[in-house]
């Protein structure tokens, strides 16, 4: 093989090609990049680097922001995935979702090229985090991975199909756990009396409107809305963007209004309701924390407080089941799978497109739903004792 000398391109133990950046070109936003074994490919791959950063020191183009990988590779697929404009309209838990699962994929798969990639290597990465980080986790890397893989191909990158459908994912137990109304209100006295004003009102605005955590903390005064005497939050659902209405009891308007009322500032219309208390320190010192507007981590942390407290540090339930119960309530109060679609603002009905068409969402059938969880509930809580022990014969106790 013909010795070439390349500009910043380093042979390591004696086959593997780096172009390898100075200081200043790291602080410029370029990152090693693997050129795979010494030999041609290698020595274009290196190539391409140092003209794109003469390009860059010339201001000819934009230096690289982030890491950088091999060109064609996966992880250079998916940077180009997030340039576009498919990515950014994607809904912002989406995208979350993503680079949640990507944190696995990439330090395995982001510097080969996807054609490397084969079921074999797929089912040794997907087996080795179902035991290090279970099937959940294990789970949503591989439906990222499956995700990708059909960017990838739209790109050109690979062709083919993609060899982890050999592999049978490891389904996750579903949550069926419930809440009891009596439950909620004495959560809600409780988080009262601790100061957890924004706190009490998120969930009782989870209880009345099946909304989920993040759709309840991060109402704004401009989603508020009135019809006849009832008070009602109109959202569009931050997982699946469908619209949803959620209608308030009285008692939880009383509590939504007299927090309002309460803050020691203007709310603006666009701006999150429902805040945190904040942390002032104690005889144990610490550093105190204001009042913020509750994000997805400092709600979990302030419900799980809130939830040892009431009911002991055994209690797994979460915010989040209350819009499982209020599923089961009007499931046994009779209510059609329409109006709970309505109310939870989705399509759990089969035919989506026709729910879309026929059942937009509206009071009415917000309303039928909620009457159908009262009725619900007392079923349920009729049925409660209704099972005892039976005693069968020539059975010993």
């Amino acid at each position: 093989m013909a010795e070439i000398k390349l500009k910043h391109y380093v042979v390591r133990k004696g086959k593997h090609g780096y172009w390898l950046p100075t200081a200043k070109m790291k602080a410029m936003g370029f990152q090693i990049v693997p050129c795979g074994h010494d030999g041609p490919d290698a020595w274009k791959i290196a190539q391409e680097w140092e003209q794109r950063y003469q390009r860059a020191r010339k201001g000819l183009e934009e230096a690289p922001a982030g890491r950088i990988y091999p060109p064609g590779s996966v992880g250079d697929g998916f940077a180009r995935f997030r340039m576009t404009h498919e990515w950014q309209n994607k809904p912002t838990r989406t995208r979350e979702d993503w680079e949640r699962g990507w944190r696995y994929i990439e330090p395995v798969f982001a510097a080969s090229a996807p054609s490397t990639v084969t079921l074999e290597l797929l089912d040794r990465w997907y087996h080795h985090m179902v035991a290090k980080k279970g099937v959940g986790e294990a789970g949503r890397a591989l439906k990222i991975w499956r995700a990708l893989y059909n960017i990838l191909v739209s790109f050109k990158l690979v062709a083919g199909e993609d060899p982890s459908l050999g592999i049978r994912k490891q389904s996750v137990k579903g949550r069926t756990q419930t809440w009891r109304e009596g439950e909620v209100i004495r959560m809600v006295k409780q988080a009262i009396r601790d100061g957890y004003h924004g706190l009490a009102c998120i969930i009782a605005i989870c209880w009345d409107t099946q909304f989920s955590p993040v759709d309840a903390r991060t109402l704004t005064p401009a989603q508020a809305i009135e019809s006849e005497s009832d008070m009602a939050f109109t959202i569009e659902r931050g997982k699946t963007n469908e619209a949803a209405v959620g209608i308030l009891c009285r008692r939880t308007r009383r509590l939504v209004e007299t927090y309002i009322a309460s803050l020691p500032f203007e709310l603006h219309e666009d701006a999150p309701i429902f805040w945190s208390r904040g942390y002032q320190p104690g005889k144990k010192g610490g550093r105190p924390q204001p009042p913020k507007p509750y994000t997805k981590d400092s709600l979990v942390d302030d419900f799980a407080d809130l939830r040892e407290r009431v009911f002991g540090p055994d209690e797994r339930r979460r915010l989040m089941d209350m819009r499982r119960t209020g599923a089961v309530e009007a499931n046994a109060g009779g209510a059609s799978v329409e109006s709970i679609a309505a109310k939870m603002g989705n399509s759990i009905d089969d035919n989506r497109k026709l729910q879309k068409t026929y059942m937009p969402v509206n009071f009415a059938a917000v309303r039928q739903a909620d009457e159908a969880r009262k009725i619900g509930r007392q079923k349920l809580a009729s049925e409660q004792n209704m099972f005892k022990k039976l005693k069968l014969p020539n059975v010993k106790s």
